[in-house]
C-alpha cells in the first residue's frame, strides 16, 4: 500500500494527468501485492472498466446536449423563463437559475450549462445593470444543478464505478436534491435582488408567454423522453439516451430549422473529445479500484472514521468536509473516480445507505465546480463576464453558503434522496 501512496502523491505533486496518476499508482500497488504476476491483470482491469453496456449512454447524453445547444435551445428556454419572471425584481438573475433547471434535464454537465447559458445571460445582465461578477457567480452556481437533476453523466460514471447501485436509482434520487438546490439559489437571488435594487422588466403579455411556451415545448420534452422511458421501464438507459439524440436531431432540423450538417458535425467532434476523456479516466480508475479492493484500504478508512466519532451525522459531515477539500484541487469526475472506490465501501461498512451517500457525494463534489482554486464553472463564467476570478469568488459566497445548508439538510434527512427511488 505504501508503494501506491508514494507513487500517487509524487505524480500528483509533479502535475501528471489524473488518469496517469491512477494507472501508475494502481500498477505500483499491484506489483507490491504480488510481483510480476499481478501486472497481467492491469490490462484486463482497464478493459473491464470501459466495457460496460451502460457506458454507451455517456456519449449519447453528451451528443444530445451538444445538439440542443447548437440548435439554439438556450434562447427558447430563456424566452420562456423570462415570461415567467420578467415582472419580478432581479428577474434576469431568477431566469438564469430557472433556465439551468430546465437545461439540467438536457446536458448532465455543469460546464456545458455555464457556456450555453452564460454566453447569452451574462452580457444581457451586464447591459441591464447587474454587477458583472454577480452575473458570473449566479451563472456558475446555478449550472452545477445540471449533473444532479437527471440525466447526469456523473451518475452514469458513478454507477459504473460502484455497481451496487443502479443508475435508475441515482437518477430518481437526484430529482429532489436538485430542486432543493434550485430553491436555495432562488432564495438568495430574491434577497440580493431586493437588497441591491436590481432591475425588473415589463410584464410579458399572456399571448406572448403562451407563444414562448409552445416554442420551447419540443425541447422541454427531451427530459420527459429520457426519464419517462427509463423510470417506466419501457427503455434502458442506453436506449433512452440514443432515442433522445435522434429526437434532438429531428426537432433541430425540422422544427427549429437551425441545426445544420456543420453543427451536427461539430457536436460529434465535441462528443468524441469529451467521451475520450471520460473513458480514459474510467479505464485507469478500474486499476486503482482493483488495488483498493485487494489492499483493504476501504476497511482501514472505515476504522479511521469511527475513531473520530461514533455519531453517524458527525461521520457524514467529516466525510463531506473531506470531499470539499478534495474538490478544491480536483475536478468532479477525476475526484469521483479517485475517491469513490475508497470511501463508498467504507461508508457502507459503517451502515450508511448506499444510495443516500451516493447522492450526497455527487452533490458535494459538484459544488467543487465553484470552489476555488479549481472551480471550473466559476472560472469559465468569470472569463465570459470578463471579470477577475477573485471577484467572481467573492460574489459567489452567498450562493456557496446556501449550498452548504443544502448539504447539511441532505445529510440529516436521507429520505430526500431515497424517497422517489423507493416508490419505484
Amino acid at each position: 500500500m505504501t508503494h501506491a501512496i508514494v507513487v500517487f502523491v509524487l505524480l500528483l505533486f509533479i502535475g501528471a494527468p489524473v488518469a496517469v496518476v491512477m494507472a501508475m499508482s494502481g500498477l505500483a500497488g499491484g506489483f507490491a501485492l504480488g510481483g510480476e504476476r499481478m501486472l497481467g491483470i492491469i490490462a484486463d482491469r482497464m478493459f473491464s472498466g470501459v466495457s460496460g453496456f451502460l457506458l454507451i449512454a455517456v456519449p449519447y447524453f453528451i451528443f444530445t446536449a451538444e445538439l440542443m445547444n447548437q440548435g439554439g435551445l438556450t434562447h427558447k428556454l430563456i424566452a420562456f423563463n423570462n415570461a415567467l419572471f420578467g415582472r419580478v425584481r432581479g428577474s434576469l438573475s431568477h431566469v438564469n437559475i430557472s433556465v439551468s433547471v430546465f437545461f439540467a434535464g438536457l446536458t448532465g454537465a455543469a460546464v456545458t450549462d455555464t457556456v450555453a447559458i452564460g454566453k447569452i445571460m451574462i452580457p444581457e445582465m451586464k447591459k441591464q445593470g447587474y454587477d458583472a461578477e454577480y452575473a458570473a457567480a449566479v451563472t456558475a452556481c446555478s449550472s452545477i444543478i445540471g449533473p444532479i437533476i437527471p440525466p447526469s453523466v456523473v451518475m452514469v460514471v458513478y454507477a459504473t464505478l460502484l455497481r451496487d447501485i443502479s443508475v435508475i436509482d441515482l437518477f430518481a434520487g437526484g430529482i429532489i436534491p436538485g430542486l432543493i438546490m434550485a430553491l436555495a439559489l432562488l432564495g438568495v437571488s430574491f434577497f440580493l435582488a431586493w437588497k441591491r435594487n436590481y432591475p425588473k422588466q415589463a410584464p410579458t403579455p399572456f399571448k406572448a408567454a403562451i407563444v414562448a411556451f409552445l416554442v420551447a415545448l419540443p425541447a422541454m420534452v427531451v427530459p420527459l423522453i429520457i426519464l419517462g422511458g427509463i423510470l417506466s421501464g419501457l427503455t434502458t438507459i442506453t436506449e433512452a439516451s440514443g432515442f433522445a439524440a435522434v429526437y434532438a436531431i429531428v426537432i433541430g432540423v425540422v422544427f427549429y430549422r437551425n441545426l445544420t450538417w456543420r453543427k451536427i458535425w461539430d457536436s460529434l467532434v465535441t462528443t468524441v473529445r469529451f467521451s475520450g476523456v471520460v473513458f480514459f479516466l474510467l479505464a485507469t480508475s478500474a486499476v486503482l479500484g482493483w488495488f483498493v479492493t485487494r489492499s483493504g484500504i476501504a476497511r482501514d478508512a472505515a476504522s479511521m472514521i469511527t475513531t473520530v466519532s461514533d455519531a453517524a451525522f458527525v461521520q457524514l459531515m467529516l466525510v463531506c468536509l473531506l470531499l470539499i477539500v478534495i474538490g478544491t484541487v480536483m475536478d468532479v469526475l477525476p475526484a469521483l473516480v479517485v475517491i469513490a472506490p475508497v470511501l463508498v465501501p467504507a461508508m457502507i461498512q459503517l451502515g450508511f445507505d448506499p444510495l443516500h451517500f451516493a447522492i450526497l457525494m455527487i452533490v458535494v463534489l459538484n459544488i467543487s465546480n465553484v470552489t476555488p482554486p479549481v472551480g471550473m464553472t466559476l472560472m469559465t463564467a468569470a472569463r465570459i463576464a470578463e471579470v477577475p476570478y477573485e471577484k467572481a469568488i467573492i460574489a459567489s459566497l452567498p450562493f456557496y453558503v446556501s449550498f452548504l445548508a443544502v448539504i447539511v439538510l441532505l445529510a440529516a434527512f436521507p429520505a430526500l434522496s431515497t424517497w422517489i427511488p423507493s416508490l419505484l
